[in-house]
């Protein structure tokens, strides 16, 4: 595999590391060897050049000068030359007791720029280089040159990042392997299970899937559109769609991608562990290598989201590049595993599923024809047809939003009075759709955790008890006392409200309703990166009072908080908790606190709270009137009521509440009324 590999030396911690880490490999692989070392005689004396005008007067003489010119090159150039002759020999030394071929080199000139151009003139199989230099420093991450190289360079190249510790090399016995189902991840699948053949190692494969952006992004929009778009958008049905379909679906195209991997190492007579986990996929590989300490973790330079043609590096393989906790090899590889090949050698597309496949995003196109395949080989189709593309959207993804979001909602609305219980795998973690599970549709496990309202109940009383606090899209989820103390460990704002979307979002995706101490804990831990340990005493017993500058005005009866840098008088207060929770309440709150800074005010008063809704009802009056598809619609009946087609939960109450309906009516009657 690997015939010829290529080492960049520079006498550094890492690059020694890194010619012994090369000499190992190969050994495995009889490969010649090449180590290289690139100085800068040629900057020296452009520096020395810049610094002749300071020398003493004797020595500014034109004869003089033009022999100091020469004694400095030839002093400069052959030091160096000298030391880049010591540091290969390190080298040639270890690849001679293992009987390998040497062959070292020497250049003048831009580190980076020499290697990548020596690189093209001999390229090599594999690239081994140290992550840092000489010239790191305490909060270093990744050297230059190593950057460079790993960005530019056309082959494999293994970055060691871990230096020889206590712990002994054998307790590393597992090679991790990033699957993402792209033909570059199967490559570094296939890499992985050759290199563990060699050195005797474990091979497991990590996928992760992201079901909490679309929940993350959906709360910070809504504080920024306007109550139009706000309506239009309908946060209660995107949100449901993706808990109960997209979700489930993309958790099930990653295990496919795992299974397939499984099948492609078990033909090379390997014998694969899978995981499966949510989250952002660096932080998730990242975290997972840190616990589980492997010998060697392994990425493709790009990955599924990646164009083709893309030059560089991706997202993912650029953050483990520069954080991992182990060597990492970054591979060029591609495979395209033989279930796949079979699939598009056998299997046909009508004309009418490919022209609805040209509907598909370029972005994820590979990624869906994969999972069609797969489909239509477990079900034994070699032609695939419309009704197929019917049934792997069904599996996957929505086939109309309006539709399955409105049978979802009342299949888990019956499923849940009726069961009372959630069942959650052990396997891969995601919640079962059915009462009473046989098994896990994305893993295939067959034990599962089940949860009940009467054990969240029990737990609630021992954590304090708990407080109903609404979701920007209007659910309403239980937090323990215990578990929000704990958020509010989190003293910046920001990260605060990160993690409690995050875990408002893992919570609904469980399909619960009540979020205890160990579960927050969990996405504490995540963000923080540090074990997390409940406090006791005094500071856990209450939430702070003021934090980043936003006080602790009042509460609502459900326990909603108003929180802002103003003082609010008690009637100010309690006429804005009267507003509907979630974006109407925000976007009030909003307004009023602009009049406040503009007019400088200190305390915000009944007054102003009046002025700031009365402005809100002028816009939303716009709004209605102007809204063709509107959720108010006039039709005279009697008198001049205003009838309203089904708004969104709390939108009837807003309208009530700050008076638009009464102002519409009287608007529509006239004068003359």
């Amino acid at each position: 595999m690997y015939r010829s590999i290529y080492v960049p030396v520079d006498n550094s911690d890492y690059s020694n590391q890194a010619i012994a880490r090369a000499v190992e490999i190969g050994r495995a692989f009889e490969s010649r060897m090449v180590g290289s070392h690139v100085y800068a005689a040629r900057m020296h004396d452009y520096r020395f050049k810049q610094m002749e005008y300071t020398l003493p007067e004797e020595y500014l003489e034109e004869n003089e000068l033009e022999r100091q010119r020469k004694i400095h090159d030839s002093l400069i150039t052959m030091g160096l030359e000298l030391i880049s002759d010591c540091y290969l020999e390190h080298m040639d030394r270890q690849c001679k007791e293992h009987g390998l071929a040497f062959e070292p080199r020497r250049m003048d000139g831009k580190h980076h720029v020499e290697i990548l151009k020596d690189l093209d003139q001999m390229p090599c199989d594999l690239v081994v280089l140290g992550a840092l230099g000489v010239g790191r420093g305490r909060d270093s991450q990744i050297g230059a040159v190593c950057e460079r190289v790993v960005r530019h360079g056309r082959g494999d190249v293994l970055v060691i990042r871990r230096l020889p510790g206590d712990r002994p090399e054998t307790a590393r016995d597992t090679i991790l392997v990033g699957i993402d189902g792209s033909p570059q991840s199967f490559g570094a699948l296939v890499t992985a299970c050759e290199l563990a053949e060699r050195f005797g190692k474990r091979v497991e494969a990590i996928a992760v899937y992201d079901p909490y952006l679309h929940y993350a992004v959906f709360h910070g929009v809504v504080g920024v559109l306007t109550e139009r778009a706000a309506k239009v958008f309908r946060f209660e049905e995107q949100n449901q769609l993706h808990e109960e379909v997209i979700d489930t679906g993309l958790a099930q195209i990653y295990q496919s991608h795992l299974d397939v991997a499984a099948s492609v190492a078990r033909a090379r007579g390997i014998e694969l562990k899978k995981t499966l986990l949510d989250g952002k996929a660096f932080q998730k590989v990242l975290d997972h290598a840190r616990k589980t300490e492997p010998w060697l973790l392994i990425v493709g330079r790009i990955g599924v989201h990646s164009p083709k043609d893309e030059p560089g590096l991706g997202s993912n393989t650029e953050n483990l590049l520069r954080l991992a906790p182990c060597d990492i090899l970054i591979t060029t590889r591609t495979e395209v595993p033989e279930l796949d090949v079979r699939a598009e050698q056998s299997i046909r597309w009508t004309p009418e599923a490919e022209e609805r496949m040209k509907r598909v995003p370029p972005l994820v196109e590979g990624i869906a024809r994969t999972a069609i395949y797969r489909l239509a080989v477990e079900q034994g189709h070699s032609v695939i047809t419309s009704a197929v593309l019917d049934d792997a959207m069904e599996r996957y993804m929505p086939k109309r939003a309006a539709d399955v979001t409105a049978k979802l909602a009342e299949a888990v609305a019956f499923g849940r009075a009726r069961s009372g219980q959630v069942s959650i795998c052990r396997g891969c973690g995601v919640s079962a759709s059915e009462a009473a599970p046989v098994k896990c549709s994305v893993c295939g496990a067959t034990t599962f955790q089940v949860v009940t309202e009467e054990m969240l109940g029990q737990i609630a009383a021992l954590e304090g008890g708990v407080e109903a606090e609404s979701t920007y899209d209007g659910k309403t989820l239980l937090w323990t006392q215990e578990a929000k103390r704990a958020l509010w460990t989190l003293k910046d704002a920001y990260r605060r409200r990160r993690v409690k979307a995050r875990v408002e979002k893992g919570v609904r995706g469980r399909r619960l309703n009540t979020i205890t101490l160990d579960f927050a804990g969990q996405y504490i831990e995540e963000e923080t990166g540090e074990p997390f340990v409940a406090e006791s005493g005094e500071a856990a017993t209450t939430e702070p009072a003021v934090a980043d500058g936003l006080k602790l005005i009042a509460r609502d009866e459900k326990k909603n908080p108003l929180l802002s840098r103003w003082a609010w008088t008690a009637e100010a207060a309690e006429r804005a908790l009267r507003v509907p929770a979630g974006f109407m309440r925000q976007r009030t709150q909003q307004r009023i606190e602009e009049l406040a800074a503009e007019r400088a005010v200190e305390t915000i008063d009944l007054d102003l709270v009046e002025e700031g809704i009365d402005l809100g009802r002028k816009l939303m009056e716009e709004m209605i009137v102007g809204y063709d598809e509107a959720r108010a619609v006039a039709k005279p009946s009697g008198g001049c009521a205003v009838e309203r087609a089904k708004a969104p939960a709390g939108t009837e109450a807003y309208l009530n509440e700050v008076g638009i309906l009464s102002a519409l009516e009287a608007k529509r009657r006239g004068p003359s009324a």
